[in-house]
């Protein structure tokens, strides 16, 4: 089973920036794509970005277009989020995934691994 770590959280201020890495164990069917939810307190789980595994296809949610950018290192089986322009709603843990398919990339139950999870928070 492939297992998946990540990495990169921290504090920031409104209109700063952050990088995330998400290092993966190895590649199956199952972890064909990888990509990233958070969770802010009290709210759903959301799906914000995906990217097939070395191919160039990319999926965002319509919050973060033009400000995340999801981007991978196929020698290092990593995956990583650059986020710009980040706002205080932007403030949540952020998870890093696996699933089979990108078009499933907003949904939870379709993830196959979970990384342990990063916290963002960005402040006014």
């Amino acid at each position: 089973q492939v297992q998946v770590v990540d990495s990169g959280g921290g504090s920031v201020q409104a209109g700063g920036s952050l990088r995330l890495s998400c290092a993966a164990s190895g590649y199956a069917y199952s972890s064909r794509c990888m990509g990233w939810f958070r969770q802010a307190p009290g709210k759903e789980r959301e799906g914000v970005a995906c990217i097939y595994r070395g191919g160039t296809g990319t999926y965002y949610a319509d919050s973060v277009k033009g400000r995340f950018t999801i981007s991978q290192d196929n020698a290092k089986n990593t995956v990583y989020l650059q986020m710009n322009s980040l706002k205080p709603e932007d403030t949540a843990m952020y998870y890093c995934a696996v699933y089979s398919s990108c078009a499933y990339f907003t949904d939870p139950a379709k993830v196959n691994a979970w990384g342990q999870g990063t916290q963002v928070t960005v402040s006014s």
